[in-house]
């Protein structure tokens, strides 16, 4: 009897200890899947955005113009460029010689 006892016991431990097992297994896995779904949301919300600029460049010259702006540097016909250059930046080479440096 009392080996029958003794082998009981031991296949409750046994149990109990996958048991623990699978409930730690269960937390590891319910972290990572909301760590996915916030990785998800945020993907989706940017595959969103693209979708939106696609379509904006498909559908209207207004998108289509200001990327050219924006990346082309483009100007319009009826329109003026002004570069402006801050003198404390300019490279050596752009910046005013005196009558002196002339070579005539």
């Amino acid at each position: 009897m009392r080996s029958l006892i003794a082998i009981l016991v031991i296949l409750l431990l046994a149990v109990q200890v996958q048991l623990w097992k699978g409930v730690r297994d269960v937390r590891t896995l319910s972290a990572s899947v909301a760590e996915q779904r916030a990785e998800n949301e945020a993907l989706q919300a940017r595959n969103e955005a693209l979708f939106a600029e696609v379509r904006d460049l498909r559908e209207g010259l207004e998108a289509i113009e200001e990327r050219a702006r924006a990346e082309l540097g483009l100007v319009g016909p009826d329109e003026d460029f002004y570069l402006l250059v801050d003198p404390a930046i300019a490279p050596e080479t752009s910046r005013h010689r005196s009558n002196d440096d002339t070579p005539f």
